[in-house]
């Protein structure tokens, strides 16, 4: 007697193919609707049952996936960060010339703030939080760190081709380059309404991008000798010695 191996069930191999595609794609769904529903409604606005709705997902597996409206929140602020990170990760900074990677930086923070208003205003609603929940994520530490090895190494590169002042501080640097990217968005109605200008027009964030990459690159380029130079001699100019009897 020839014995045969029962073939397996198709309905049970379909179900069980689907069900980790159906759960990524259920996680992703979710993460969507709570990306939009925290950078519009902040994170004490932002209902979870809106979030289930709009993300056509039940309220029992949000929470078997992410465990709290905290929880949640704090995955959003990851995914977005993940975002940000991976696209920098595209432009291969190290395979550029210095000048031309640190534009390249430049011109990358600039362009994706300008398209993500609403991570701004997510950013925002953290802020107002005192990064307090950024700091329970080992993972945002994480992924920031090739971030600054990147800036490290274009900033020694230019340095030994004798591009780049000597003094640069990675950390500043980039505050410096998201703050000349950031601030313009952040605050842009305001500052709209104050100066009767719309800083959202495309001609005037075109000269605010030429601006940013004139103000980093030509301080960058500086000898560090010259600006310790001037410094010492504005610190004079403001505080004059006593004037002799």
């Amino acid at each position: 007697m020839t014995e045969t191996t029962a073939p397996t069930s198709p309905t049970r191999t379909t179900t069980r193919g689907k069900r980790p595609r159906d759960s990524a794609l259920t996680k992703e769904a979710i993460l969507r609707a709570a990306t939009f529903e925290f950078c519009h409604n902040g994170l004490g606005g932002a209902r979870v049952e809106a979030i289930a709705q709009r993300a056509k997902a039940n309220m029992r597996l949000l929470y078997a996936y992410f465990g709290d409206k905290n929880g949640l929140y704090i995955a959003v602020l990851e995914d977005v960060y993940t975002e940000i990170r991976a696209a920098e990760q595209r432009l291969k900074l190290d395979d550029l010339e210095p000048i031309a990677a640190m534009s390249g930086l430049i011109d990358f923070t600039f362009t994706f703030f300008g398209q993500h208003q609403n991570y701004i205003a997510l950013i925002n609603t953290e802020n107002l939080q005192r990064g307090r929940n950024m700091r329970k994520s080992r993972k945002i530490a994480d992924l920031t760190l090739p971030l600054v090895a990147s800036i490290e190494s274009i900033l020694r590169r230019g340095v030994a081709a004798g591009l780049f002042r000597g003094d640069v501080d990675p950390i500043q640097l980039y505050v410096s380059i998201t703050a000349m990217s950031y601030f313009h968005v952040s605050n842009r109605y305001t500052l709209s309404a104050m100066f009767d200008k719309d800083l959202g027009a495309s001609d005037w964030l075109e000269r605010r991008r030429e601006h940013a990459q004139d103000m980093i690159l030509t301080w960058l380029t500086a000898p560090a000798g010259a600006r310790k130079d001037k410094s010492a001699a504005s610190k004079a100019t403001a505080r004059p010695g006593k004037p002799s009897r």
